[in-house]
């Protein structure tokens, strides 16, 4: 028995903030900014928006997609590195929003490598005969802590969420093979020094910014595309594929320099690989669901084809899976 993914959803807030609109608040442009990352715009939450409404659009709509009701599921898990609250997360209350009732669910923290990470644990608690219906949602509300003076980090990031919805399938269906790593090391690359219990807030932690998001985007650069390469052949041969079987690649939405990279070290052509960036920006754990749930609705995506997700994230972990459609 293995796991196929029977449905897919996706949602960004509806307040669209174009590079124009960023070149009013810090020293930026949008040729720069279009240069050097490929985004020419992301979407926010408003100030009063609950970031809960994002996972909860998302997820009924991968259910809608599969033509299932929420009832149907048996652990629900949400892929986020910042949750509505530390403790207890954001599970708690899409899951109240969904009207799960006496459903599992837990948030799975791993940074934008959280979706890659939930697929590889679904399709093993599926293969393990403990679950039957597990639905997988990466959601982030990425623009809470985000430094909107800093200009090195401020164009990066969006916000949204995105879904599939997984039931047990057969062996050669679905999700054909996984390969996820971690190197501690380069932990540092991507981190929120303050808010945990290292660094409780406090009046100074609030005054030196210890609240946002800090990357070394150099590292980052460095670090990125040699570890989605090696996730994406690991899994590949964890599968029994080789490239050539690939119909696509759908890599995690950070950077277009890193994804045009990577294309060049697997020797994938760019008409191979699903991007979005442009028009949503780095939504962390959202953004390969996101990409997956247009390129499915678009019809790009298509029964039979093989699908490989990969993703480099804060930690630093690193992986990607193999999926049949």
């Amino acid at each position: 028995m293995g796991s196929k993914i029977v449905g897919s959803g996706s949602y960004v807030p509806d307040k669209c903030v174009t590079n124009k609109d960023l070149e009013r608040i810090v020293d930026t442009s949008d040729e720069w900014i279009v240069r050097r990352t490929g985004i020419r715009e992301r979407h926010l939450l408003e100030a009063d928006e609950d970031p809960s409404k994002m996972g909860i659009a998302a997820a009924r709509a991968a259910c809608a997609d599969a033509e299932a009701s929420p009832g149907v599921i048996d652990l629900f898990v949400v892929a986020t590195n910042f949750p509505d609250m530390i403790c207890p997360g954001s599970s708690p209350f899409i899951a109240s929003g969904l009207g799960l009732d006496q459903v599992p669910f837990f948030d799975l923290k791993a940074g934008c490598s959280g979706f890659v990470y939930g697929l590889a644990v679904a399709d093993g608690l599926i293969r393990a005969g403990m679950y039957r219906h597990i639905l997988l949602l990466g959601s982030e509300a990425l623009s809470r802590v985000t430094d909107w003076s800093d200009r090195k980090t401020c164009v990066l990031f969006g916000d949204g969420a995105g879904a599939v919805l997984l039931e047990a399938g057969k062996q050669d269906e679905g999700v054909l093979g996984s390969a996820i790593f971690g190197d501690n090391d380069k932990a540092m690359l991507l981190h929120m020094p303050a808010g945990g219990t290292k660094e409780p807030a406090s009046d100074s932690t609030l005054e030196s910014g210890g609240h946002f998001l800090k990357m070394e985007g150099a590292g980052v650069y460095r670090s990125a595309v040699p570890m989605m390469e090696s996730a994406t052949r690991s899994a590949l041969a964890a599968a029994s594929l080789d490239l050539a079987d690939v119909d696509w690649i759908i890599p995690h939405q950070a950077n277009i320099r890193i994804i045009d990279s990577l294309g060049v070290r697997l020797g994938v052509e760019r008409d191979k690989i699903i991007t979005n960036l442009d028009r949503v920006a780095n939504t962390s754990t959202a953004s390969i669901p996101i990409a997956l749930d247009e390129a499915r609705k678009d019809g790009r995506i298509k029964s039979g084809d093989v699908v490989v997700m990969t993703a480099f994230g804060a930690g630093v972990t690193y992986g990607a899976v193999v999926v049949r459609f």
